[in-house]
């Protein structure tokens, strides 16, 4: 009878430790670091950006090179990534 309210009591004591744990989770952010702060623009494929959530809470611009190059994490910060989102805005603008 001690061993079954032993374990119970664990099981408790587990129970309210993992849920007090933080829900976000660092992993969850496909950019590990802050990012590059520029790269070449005729190597550009594709660019996303992809708004805080709550599984990451930063917001992240990723861009895709051309020729299988992979894919690139830049700065949101740097001068280059706000020059640039800043010309497709205004792109999106004309074009409407």
């Amino acid at each position: 009878m001690k061993t079954a309210a032993v374990i119970v009591f664990l099981v408790c004591l587990l129970a309210t430790e993992v849920q007090g744990q933080n829900q976000i989770h660092k992993g969850r952010c496909f950019c590990a670091d802050k990012g590059v702060d520029v790269v070449l623009r005729k190597n550009i494929e594709k660019f996303e950006i992809i708004p805080s959530s709550p599984s990451c809470g930063k917001q992240e611009i990723i861009v895709t090179l051309k020729n299988g190059a992979g894919q690139r994490c830049l700065n949101p910060e740097s001068l280059f990534t706000k020059n640039i989102i800043e010309r497709i805005e205004n792109k999106t603008r004309s074009a409407q």
